[in-house]
């Protein structure tokens, strides 16, 4: 009786390093997106106004931005889980060099989020302006209370904006400025804004009716990406579990008294069965990266 005892506990800590594991490739993975949206949704999915956040929204912004930036080192604190659990270095070395990849990752994901939400500002920019000129505005002031009212951020607008910004309160050259604009990545639709603008300059024609049509092409445009993306999230999912899988053998291999850590972190079969499976592990995802990103592009 006594011999079945530590068969039955071993997997207590290594389920606790699985289950660590999986806490921080969720949080590295952003896993609280879909309460963030599902709240968007809720909110009515309009555009976004911004207010001005009060000190203590401040207060959290500034820690969820310092906590995003150490998301990375998370990698570092599961090797050294795995390696107390394990009694090896190998752990240690695997996630600290795993930390610049997962960085990397990160930024281009902030990227990608930074270019989404440009566009859907450029989209609200345009229905906004159209708002202000049937309302009487002057071009010029519609285009100016239109920024005001949808660009969003705590820093309020940036260079681009701020530029074709001052352009429309201040008569400069507004097209040239919303040319500039469109160079920043997801703000392409300015470039259409500002042939609009210079049409209805130089030929009379509608502004009102030209920013009206590019919103409706360019609120299609999103719908379609949107779509795009919600049909291969399944995709995803599948190379997630696919890829957390190993984690999942380690466990029932553990709970049938192999023992694969050791095997892995203290035996030359190990090495190399370790070393085999993360090579195959990433270009399976860079695989499914590259299959998912093809199809939403």
């Amino acid at each position: 009786m006594s011999g079945g005892g530590p068969a039955v506990l071993m997997p207590v800590p290594v389920f606790a390093g699985v289950l660590c594991a999986g806490a921080a490739a969720w949080v590295l993975a952003g896993g609280d997106g879909t309460s963030r949206r599902a709240r968007v949704v809720l909110a009515g999915g309009g555009p976004v106004v911004s207010h001005g956040p009060g000190p203590w929204e401040r207060l959290v912004i500034g820690a969820r931005v310092r906590a995003a930036a150490r998301r990375e080192w998370g990698c570092l604190g599961v090797g050294l889980l795995v390696a107390l659990l394990g009694g090896s270095v190998i752990p240690v070395v695997l996630g600290a060099a795993a930390v610049p990849l997962v960085r990397r990752w990160l930024r281009a994901r902030e990227r990608e989020r930074a270019r989404t939400a440009r566009a859907a500002e450029v989209v609200a920019l345009c229905g906004a302006a159209v708002g202000e000129l049937r309302a009487g505005a002057q071009p010029g002031q519609a285009l100016t209370a239109a920024i005001r009212r949808t660009v969003s951020g705590p820093g309020g607008p940036g260079g681009a904006e701020a530029g074709v910004l001052a352009a429309a309160a201040f008569g400069g050259d507004v097209p040239e400025a919303l040319r500039l604009a469109a160079r920043e990545p997801g703000a392409e639709g300015l470039a259409g804004m500002a042939a609009c603008w210079r049409v209805s300059v130089d030929g009379g024609a509608g502004l009102a009716a030209g920013l009206d049509r590019l919103e409706g092409a360019l609120r299609a445009e999103r719908d379609r990406r949107e779509s795009l993306r919600s049909q291969l999230a399944g995709a995803r999912s599948t190379a997630v579990v696919l890829a957390l899988l190993p984690l999942v053998g380690l466990l029932i291999g553990t709970g049938l008294g192999a023992d694969p850590l050791r095997v892995l972190l203290h035996t030359p079969v190990g090495w190399g069965c370790l070393l085999t499976g993360g090579v195959l592990e990433a270009l399976g995802l860079l695989w499914c990266r590259r299959i998912v990103r093809a199809g939403e592009w």
